[in-house]
This record gives structure tokens, C-alpha cells and sequence, in this order.
């Protein structure tokens, strides 16, 4: 039984989706589709009911899942025993980030557990912040670099590095949001805003607005902070992102700050991670790194 083959089985069994496990896994549909004929083979068991629209475990591949996860678990625990010092750790993180976090938050970080772990590979894939709990929660990813929701959910663990004010954008250029900023009072209904489609900070969004009875002009909903800049710049409208995200834009230049009070309620930036996996010594590598000053 090959043990890469085990390892694409754990994945697609939690995802039960084809194509998510490939991408994940960085195999191709074929391949993974090969390895899962394979321990059928090797067990006699069909352990996945295929359709068009879903992916099901069998009995018997869930008796397979429960005992893959053990062994692989056993496998990198003993592979860690094995070892003489942190500095022959070996292995792959999956970490999960937006292209902010990407280049503000993570450089410093990479750098030292790089320098500390020469022989850990790290897999990073930046995205929209919003699905970072749903890369943990799938498994996609071993860390995400995330904002805390307000409800956590159970099977996460958050380590918080940075508290993030959220403010208010408008552009710097002359045009018709500027001249709609300046009437006293804010006319909210003529007031185009622009917010992120999910996650924490369209939550604070809403709750800043819930509060004041305020109904906002939504001109567009859109995925990631950078693209929010982007139209903001533009003249597009207002935005509400996270205020370390235009001091990292290369069009933060092109925006301003409004000055709102009582301001938007900062978010919580950090590391997470399933509980599970508290016990790894990749992930707690990784996490001792991540708490050091900088």
C-alpha cells in the first residue's frame, strides 16, 4: 500500500470533492483518480461511490479513513522521534494567505523559520481572507493567516499576532464622491460604498451600519481588500478595509482615510489552525516562529 496513495485518499475523504484534492494535493485528476483504483485493488473494497455531482465513502472506506489518518499520524510522529534536534525537521506546510499578509505580515515570519528549518517546505497560496477558515476547516491548508470571526469555530485554534483597525476609504482625486463626502449631513442613500462579499470585515461593515440605522448605498460586493483599493481609487465609491491594507497598497497613495467616530471595530490577524493538530512539530515549529518579536 503506497503511502502518497493513503495520503490522497485522507484528503479526498474529507473533501469528497475530485478536483479540490487535486488541486490541494497538486496532482492531476487522473493521477489521483489512478491512486484511488489503486487501493481499491490493494483492499478489495470499493471505498468511494462516484456520481456526477457527488463523492460518497463506502463502509469500507471509512474504515480505511479512520485507519489511514492513524497510521499517517503514527508514520510523522515517528519520523519525528527519529530526528536529533528541531534542526532536522523535515516536511510540508500548506499555508493559506491573502496577498497582503503575503508581503506584510509573513515575510519576517518565513524568513526566520527558513533560516531555523532549512528542510521544511512551505506550499503558500494566497487568496480572498474570507476563505481562510474554510481552507483549515477542509483541510486544504495546515495554516491560514486570517482574521478572527466573531464565532470561532470549534475545531480551530487561533494564535492572534496583529489587532487591525478598520477604516473608512475614499479617493484622493476631485470627482463626485468627494463632493458627496463634503455635505453635512453624510447623504448614505446617494453615497456609493463598496465591501467585501464575506467574512470579518463585511461583518464589521454591517455592524457599524446596524448600529446607526444607516441603510448603505452597496454600489459593489467584491473578493479581497486590494480589489476594494483598486475601485476606490477609481472613483467608484467609498470602501471599508482593514487600515494596514492601504499601507501596504501600490495604489495606497490614491486613497484617504475618512475620519469616522465612533470608528468601525478592529479585527484580530493571527494564526489558525485545527486543534488537532496542536501536537505537530511542523505546526508548533511554525508557530514559535510566528509569536518570536520581530
Amino acid at each position: 500500500m503506497d503511502f502518497r496513495h493513503l495520503e490522497l485518499f485522507v484528503h479526498l475523504s474529507q473533501s469528497l470533492h475530485f478536483g479540490h484534492t487535486a488541486d490541494a494535493m497538486a496532482v492531476s485528476p487522473s493521477t489521483l483518480s489512478r491512486a484511488i483504483q489503486r487501493l481499491e485493488q490493494d483492499t478489495g473494497c470499493e471505498l468511494l461511490v462516484r456520481d456526477n455531482r457527488s463523492v460518497t465513502l463506502t463502509p469500507a472506506g471509512a474504515r480505511l479513513q479512520q485507519f489511514a489518518q492513524g497510521w499517517l499520524a503514527d508514520w510523522q510522529n515517528l519520523k519525528q522521534e527519529l530526528k536529533h534536534g528541531d534542526d532536522n525537521l523535515q516536511g510540508r506546510l500548506r499555508v493559506f494567505c491573502s496577498v497582503t499578509a503575503s508581503y506584510f505580515l509573513l515575510p519576517g515570519i518565513l524568513e526566520r523559520f527558513r533560516s531555523r528549518y532549512p528542510r521544511l517546505e512551505i506550499r503558500l497560496e494566497t487568496g480572498d481572507p474570507a476563505l481562510a477558515i474554510d481552507k483549515i476547516l477542509d483541510d486544504e491548508s495546515e495554516l491560514a493567516i486570517a482574521a478572527r470571526p466573531d464565532a470561532l469555530p470549534a475545531k480551530v485554534h487561533f494564535i492572534n499576532l496583529q489587532t487591525v483597525p478598520m477604516v473608512f476609504i475614499a479617493p484622493t482625486s476631485p470627482g463626485p464622491i468627494s463632493e458627496l463626502l463634503e455635505q453635512r449631513p453624510l447623504d448614505w442613500r446617494r453615497l456609493p460604498v463598496i465591501v467585501s462579499e464575506q467574512g470579518v470585515a463585511r461583518k464589521r461593515a454591517n455592524q457599524w451600519f446596524k448600529a446607526r440605522g444607516i441603510n448603505p448605498n452597496i454600489y459593489a460586493e467584491v473578493a479581497g481588500n486590494e480589489a476594494i483599493i483598486g475601485m476606490v481609487a477609481l472613483g467608484f465609491g467609498i470602501g471599508v478595509v482593514p487600515r494596514v491594507v492601504i499601507d501596504h497598497s501600490p495604489m495606497g497613495d490614491k486613497v484617504r482615510v475618512l475620519s469616522h467616530s465612533p470608528a468601525l471595530k478592529s479585527i484580530e490577524v493571527g494564526v489558525c489552525l485545527l486543534k488537532k493538530r496542536l501536537d505537530d512539530p511542523l505546526i508548533r515549529a511554525f508557530q514559535q516562529t510566528a509569536l518570536e518579536p520581530l
